[in-house]
């Protein structure tokens, strides 16, 4: 269900060029969630720092929304990073599962796994 990258780049490094370079892939980042932070501030912290980027491609979320609006459910393309010992982990949705459990068409299909192939591609490149 999920894809993960491990690296040996440090978690403030891939932080920084998540956001530095998204756009050269065609997504930009809406925002993110520090859970360190926000679970500390409602009184349950936690040791490991642990981030959510929302991030979009906008030409691929119109035409997928345009044609599949319930595909709505699973945008924007979330990657998560955190550290596991010396490595940090770069994970997201393997939208291959996602698109075998819901119905659409061929054409929709191939669009979603290409924009998921570039995200994929990302991922490797932080």
């Amino acid at each position: 269900m999920l894809q993960k990258i491990k690296t040996k780049t440090s978690l403030q490094k891939v932080k920084e060029e998540l956001n530095a370079n998204s756009k050269s892939y065609g997504f930009g980042v809406l925002g993110s969630y520090e859970f360190k932070k926000i679970l500390e501030t409602k009184g349950f912290p936690i040791e490991k720092e642990i981030i959510t980027y929302e991030v979009c491609n906008p030409k691929a979320a119109h035409d997928a929304l345009s044609k599949f609006p319930e595909i709505s459910s699973f945008l924007p393309c979330r990657i998560s990073v955190y550290s596991d010992g010396e490595d940090t982990i770069i994970s997201t949705i393997n939208i291959s599962v996602v698109l075998d459990s819901i119905d659409v068409n061929a054409e929709l299909e191939e669009h979603l796994q290409t924009v998921y192939n570039n995200l994929i591609k990302f991922m490797e490149s932080l």
